[in-house]
């Protein structure tokens, strides 16, 4: 199997927005807030401050990771969107795609990044798949999104 990463192109936007609502643990909010940043990317590329790699599998669109500068800092990037379709999940395509989105970063000197998710159970996977790739957890708001729902911050240096 080969994992091919390349940059989004207008022509990959529906095949992302099914894989974001085929995903059990984004709201329909949240898909709608990926979907804006999406169609931002495709309006302005990457002066957006949005950057946006899709991961194919034989020419099959199969996940995507959506990135940027962290406004008001200097040299820090977030993660702001991953996901991979569920029928391609535990083949590395995470992983390689994060791999990209970190390597793209470094190239442009980037020195930290950080991505926020949630301490509820369902997304207990995707923690460990952060930890796994050598993102240390570094705060924790508590009853962020909601009551018994906290923001997970989580950090690497590179």
């Amino acid at each position: 199997m080969v994992i091919g990463i390349r940059p989004m192109t207008a022509d990959d936007r529906t095949e992302i927005i099914k894989i974001l609502l085929a995903t059990l643990e984004f709201t329909s909010e949240e898909v709608k807030v990926a979907e804006e940043l999406i169609d931002l990317y495709l309006q302005y590329g990457t002066n957006s401050e949005y950057h946006i790699l899709i991961a194919e599998v034989d020419t099959i669109l199969a996940g995507y990771i959506c990135y940027g500068p962290t406004p008001l800092t200097q040299e820090t990037w977030d993660i702001y969107w991953i996901a991979v379709s569920a029928d391609r999940q535990n083949m590395g395509i995470g992983r390689t795609l994060l791999s990209s989105a970190e390597n793209e970063i470094a190239k442009v000197r980037g020195r930290i990044i950080l991505i926020e998710t949630s301490s509820k159970e369902q997304y207990q996977k995707t923690r460990c798949f952060y930890k796994n790739l050598g993102y240390e957890q570094v705060a924790r708001i508590p009853d962020f999104y909601a009551p018994g729902d906290d923001k997970l911050v989580y950090k690497k240096t590179l």
